[in-house]
């Protein structure tokens, strides 16, 4: 079953502006079904998943481009580096837009290849699992989410559940195109093989992965710690590697799509503000897998239900922007004096705040810590706290609770 994606739109205009596309974003998040649904009967698909195609995209590119002529949809193409330069050429000589759709899991190596050969030729798409949005079938043709009473005017005449079950349900179940739609019904079972596949393709070859228990107790000890400030040197102890190792490996949760940070905001008017960026996994219900949480009820009512819950609202803003190809500037913000802010947007020059509760009562002194925001010499624009409430409930003059159904 075949579900529209929010990004298409934003891909197919993309494609009519360069050459290459490539479509980038963790394993079994419906990438190839995506670029699959586009391409109408004119378009090649080939997948370098096949070992003898893979060995003549390496061994002789010039014979493989001969073979599969633009446009084509080439799958997988971080197996094939050495195809790149001759996809250069060809957009160079031919100059057309859309001749070649590439996608990628892997960006260990691949972005560095990518920028390289086809610098100026290339857009890059991030796709991530289903929204909620997405899932429901609710309409998804918005604008990039920010606290304003438009944005939330806009988006509640199409909002979903906001009620603790049904959300948590949705966080517990998490993302993938597979659990949500497909045909697997064994939520553990597909989050094994998920993560057994993910150490063979995309983390066997790196060396800087020498013993793969290590690393998932490593994966298992990011995941307990998703929502909360990085602290290099205590996640390293806890898993007794290196903070050099530590570091290594988180940069390989994050090239493949499988984690993020948020950066702290900063400015140099007051040096009062912490620098230590805040660790986020892209999809809860991997996270609640690592984690351990046997079902969506104990996970709701469980130590980490505030930070998965918030969790699960920053990779909605997220894909809220990523699949309108729009890179947000979010941050977050803290002080030493404790005051803390889960979610800064800043867009033209105005900061938009957002707090994050797992409460369906709205309270006033969600929003006290937003006025920590005037010290920083810019605007301060409309905020909001999502969080289970069942409508907008305004706080304050330019402070809403914003149900998180309408994300």
């Amino acid at each position: 079953m075949y579900v529209t994606r929010t990004l298409q739109e934003a891909f197919q205009d993309a494609s009519a502006q360069f050459p290459v596309v490539l479509l980038t974003g963790p394993r079994q998040v419906g990438k190839t079904t995506l670029l699959q649904h586009l391409c109408g009967t004119e378009r090649r698909y080939v997948t370098l998943d096949d070992l003898t195609l893979r060995a003549l995209a390496n061994e002789d590119p010039a014979l493989f481009l001969q073979r599969y002529r633009a446009p084509v949809l080439i799958d997988e193409v971080q197996y094939a580096p050495n195809l790149l330069p001759y996809i250069k050429m060809e957009t160079d000589a031919s100059r057309a837009c859309g001749s070649f759709w590439l996608t990628g899991s892997q960006q260990f190596h691949m972005m560095k290849d990518i920028t390289e050969s086809l610098a100026g030729r290339v857009a890059v798409v991030n796709l991530l699992g289903f929204s909620r949005r997405e899932q429901e079938r609710r309409t998804y043709k918005l604008n990039p989410f920010l606290p304003t009473t438009a944005a939330i005017d806009e988006r509640a005449t199409s909002g979903g559940i906001s009620e603790l079950d049904a959300v948590f349900k949705t966080i517990w179940m998490g993302s993938f195109p597979a659990l949500c739609v497909g045909p697997v019904r064994d939520r553990d079972l597909f989050y094994s093989s998920y993560l057994q596949t993910y150490l063979q393709r995309d983390v066997r070859d790196l060396t800087q992965v020498g013993d793969q228990q290590v690393f998932v107790r490593f994966v298992k000890a990011c995941a307990a710690r998703t929502g909360q400030m990085l602290n290099l040197s205590e996640l390293a102890r806890d898993v007794d590697v290196s903070v050099k190792t530590a570091k290594a490996w988180l940069s390989i949760l994050i090239a493949s799509f499988q984690a993020a940070l948020v950066q702290p905001y900063h400015t140099n008017i007051t040096k009062r503000l912490v620098k230590a960026p805040k660790l986020y996994f892209l999809d809860t219900g991997f996270c609640a897998y690592l984690t351990e949480w046997s079902s969506p009820e104990t996970l709701a009512l469980g130590a980490m239900s505030g930070a998965i819950f918030e969790t699960h609202v920053f990779t909605e803003l997220l894909k809220s922007w990523w699949h309108r190809m729009r890179t947000p500037n979010l941050y977050y913000y803290r002080d030493k004096d404790g005051r803390e802010i889960d979610f800064v947007f800043e867009q033209d020059q105005t900061l938009f705040p957002i707090e994050v509760k797992r409460s369906a009562t709205p309270r006033r002194d969600w929003v006290r810590t937003f006025s920590a925001l005037e010290r920083l010499g810019k605007p301060v624009g409309e905020g909001g706290v999502i969080c289970l409430c069942e409508e907008p409930t305004p706080l304050g003059r330019d402070t809403t609770a914003i149900p998180v159904g309408i994300v």
